[in-house]
């Protein structure tokens, strides 16, 4: 691939997961920093509803991964080149941290960044995060690769995915399913001491779940059973 074109893939997803985690942290955030302006649901849709919204944006342009494990399950189902796997993931961090940074400028002085830690045993833990990412990356695979599905509603489907796993999974691991999304506030937190879990926990819901939705895929008249990702 050229690298103009990875660069502007790149550059879209830095943007991407910078919105998502500046709105869904930033929530986070000024729901501790303005005690009643955020509930736990509120948290939840913003979430979802950032993510359905920078689809819409950039998913013409570099598919909208904003997340590590969504781009690591792509490339094993091989739905994407595993040569770009790096900058994509780059990308995706570079875009979560700049984002806790610069709400870290501009909200006041507070304790939380958004961080998710788990307030169940850590193998439960990891377990939450398997699932709930498993949910999330079947829906992804299906709306965005295959021909049946309906394409125009990918950030409808994937942000309702992403609200619905938040407001039941929340309250117990902080429903990350995304490395990205954990480890920028995670830093600036320092609380780094359970990251694993919100690593192998989304790579490995996401890279099962992608690799089953390949296995009961239907194959249309034409014979072509997927769609190009960007």
């Amino acid at each position: 691939m050229p690298l103009k074109t990875l660069l502007k893939k790149s550059l879209a997803e830095v943007i991407g997961t910078f919105t998502m985690v500046f709105a869904g942290c930033g929530s986070v955030m000024v729901a501790e920093r303005f005690p009643g302006s955020f509930t736990h649901a509120g948290i939840s849709v913003v979430f979802g509803l950032a993510v359905a919204v920078m689809i819409y944006a950039v998913g013409h342009i570099s598919g909208a991964h904003f997340n590590p494990a969504v781009t690591l399950a792509f490339a094993a189902a091989r739905h994407f080149p595993f040569e770009e796997v790096l900058v994509y993931w780059l990308s995706q961090f570079a875009g979560a941290v700049g984002a806790i940074a610069v709400l870290k400028m501009i909200l006041p002085q507070g304790q939380f960044y958004g961080a998710t830690v788990p307030a169940v045993p850590l193998a439960q833990a990891l377990s939450w995060e398997i699932i709930l990412t498993f949910f999330l990356m079947f829906v992804i695979v299906a709306v965005a690769t295959d021909t049946r599905a309906v394409g125009t509603m990918a950030g409808a489907a994937i942000g309702g995915t992403v609200m619905l796993c938040a407001w039941v999974g929340g309250p117990v691991t902080g429903a990350s399913m995304n490395p990205a999304r954990s480890l920028a506030p995670a830093f600036f937190e320092g609380r780094l001491e359970v990251m694993w879990i919100y690593i192998v926990g989304p790579c490995v819901g996401a890279v099962l779940a992608a690799l089953f939705y390949e296995a009961i895929r239907m194959t249309p008249a034409n014979g072509k059973n997927g769609k190009d990702r960007p």
